[in-house]
């Protein structure tokens, strides 16, 4: 069950980037999108509204469970903090590890893709050349 959500967005040439970061009963995940040139609030809201049920966030990060104690906080202090937030230009140390591991884990996974896929490739021209071999001996 997810206790919070935060969208940090960064300009990163030529595109805007958000980072969702979802805290977690069980930890802390998150997921990177890309944006537009030009991203405008309307078209981020209705982007949150239609496609954040499809978001793939990364998995669950445990080292990080003891520092996801999230209480009520007293209201002037978090309005200090967003607005320290909104001046911050960068993405959280824990975003850029969930991140990187969601890549490495997709990474993986199109490599074993990829070779099972060229394994096949080869098993069928394997086969194509035992058949115009056997042709060729059969005689006209």
């Amino acid at each position: 069950m997810i206790t919070s959500i935060k969208l940090t967005f960064f300009f990163k040439e030529p595109f805007w980037i958000g980072v969702f970061e979802a805290y977690e009963n069980e930890g802390y995940k998150a997921c990177k999108v890309t944006f537009g040139a030009e991203t405008k609030d309307e078209e981020v809201y209705q982007f949150i509204l239609k496609e954040f049920k499809n978001l793939k966030f990364s998995s669950i990060t445990p080292n990080l469970k003891d520092e996801l104690t999230i209480r009520r906080e007293n209201p002037k202090r978090m309005q200090r903090k967003i607005r320290k937030e909104t001046q911050n230009d960068g993405v959280g140390t824990k975003a850029h590890i969930a991140l990187k591991k969601q890549y490495e884990e997709n990474k993986l996974i199109n490599q074993k893709n990829y070779k099972e896929q060229k394994n096949l490739i080869e098993e069928r021209k394997f086969q194509l050349k035992q058949l115009k071999k056997k042709e060729k001996h059969k005689g006209h």
